[in-house]
């Protein structure tokens, strides 16, 4: 009878070994995401720590880490950063935020942010922008940085500012890709940037170029020495920036508005009156004023001041663009070949 006994227990635990094993890795894996969660617990919190004590207070209202059991989600009920880095004091505040990351796919953090963004600017000025999506993923190793993707859909911006009209921006959709350079010497710190914006609708350009039509705007650039932002976008980060050398080389710009077609190439950055100064390489076609200036008789007449050395001035432009002078940003001016454009003067940035 003993023998039998014994070999129905020892059956019996055959049978339930897989749940054992299963309730057993269960409780690992439990464990193990708890442990995950302190130390996103603890990494935000040095973060935020760390923020403030570069000036900057951030604010995660009824923050929660959830996820369980794959990935590890921390909510904010809204969002909001106070900055006294630029002068005057800034706060900026969204609605409810999401940050994802996967257990599995450590390096890689996408967020979710509802708007709309409101932000109280310096010299009185208000900025508010909203959207109707809002997408970020941030690709990093060991905490650095290597690529940041924005995407947004239905992106609109007011900024209003004390005695002056409002300005307005719209689009159907917004994408913005930054990634370190893996070609310049590591010296130059650069970044690439690429923007892509469709259907933009910016009144002010309207009523330069004189065309109504929604735009589309394709934007690739370098820039160097930007571990000066590693502080942030202030006043203090622009000064070591410029300090240091930093530029923005502008490598192609594609704008189609309407009929209109502009091809840009140029460089930037920021003159010791803390404005941006630089020149700018274009080709155009489609678009008959500049400012309320006829482009044909700008041309013209550009063509005569420069012994009709134009063409010769501005060589490899794309097929069926007409290549026009240099526009130049200095001093807060903005000139075309020899002529200073009718626009008011570029403000410092800071």
């Amino acid at each position: 009878m003993t023998a039998p006994a014994s070999a129905r227990r020892t059956g019996r635990f055959w049978l339930y070994l897989p749940f054992i094993l299963i309730a057993l890795a269960a409780l690992a894996w439990t464990g193990f995401w708890f442990v995950v969660r302190g130390r996103v617990a603890e990494a935000v919190d040095v973060a935020l720590a760390r923020e403030a004590g570069l000036g900057r207070s951030w604010d995660c209202a009824n923050r929660t880490i959830t996820g369980f059991p794959f990935r590890v989600e921390l909510r904010c009920a809204s969002l909001s950063l106070t900055s006294a880095r630029w002068g005057e004091g800034v706060r900026a505040q969204t609605g409810p935020a999401v940050a994802v990351g996967q257990i599995y796919t450590p390096g890689l953090v996408i967020a979710e942010i509802t708007g709309p963004l409101q932000a109280s600017l310096p010299e009185g000025r208000k900025l508010e922008l909203g959207w109707t999506g809002f997408q970020t993923s941030l690709s990093h190793k060991a905490g650095d940085p290597e690529r940041v993707a924005l995407v947004m859909t239905g992106p609109s911006a007011t900024l209003s500012a004390p005695g002056l009209a409002n300005e307005t921006w719209r689009a159907a959709s917004l994408e913005t890709h930054l990634r370190r350079n893996p070609t310049r010497p590591a010296t130059d710190k650069a970044v690439d940037l690429a923007i892509a914006i469709k259907g933009s609708v910016l009144p002010a350009l309207d009523t330069l170029l004189g065309i109504a039509e929604p735009g589309d705007v394709d934007i690739q650039a370098t820039a160097t020495q930007t571990d000066a932002f590693r502080i942030g976008l202030n006043p203090d980060a622009l000064e070591a920036w410029r300090n240091a050398g930093g530029q923005i080389e502008l490598t192609k710009l594609v704008s189609v508005k309407g009929s209109s077609r502009v091809e840009a190439t140029g460089q930037f950055l920021l003159d010791q009156t803390h404005r941006v100064s630089g020149q700018v390489q274009a080709s155009l076609a489609g678009i008959r004023q500049i400012a309320g200036v006829p482009v044909g008789g700008l041309m013209s007449g550009l063509g005569g001041l420069l012994g009709g050395r134009l063409s010769a001035q501005l060589p490899g432009a794309a097929p069926g663009l007409t290549p026009l002078p240099p526009v130049v940003l200095r001093e807060g001016r903005v000139y075309l070949g020899p002529i200073r454009l009718p626009l008011q003067p570029l403000p410092p940035l800071y």
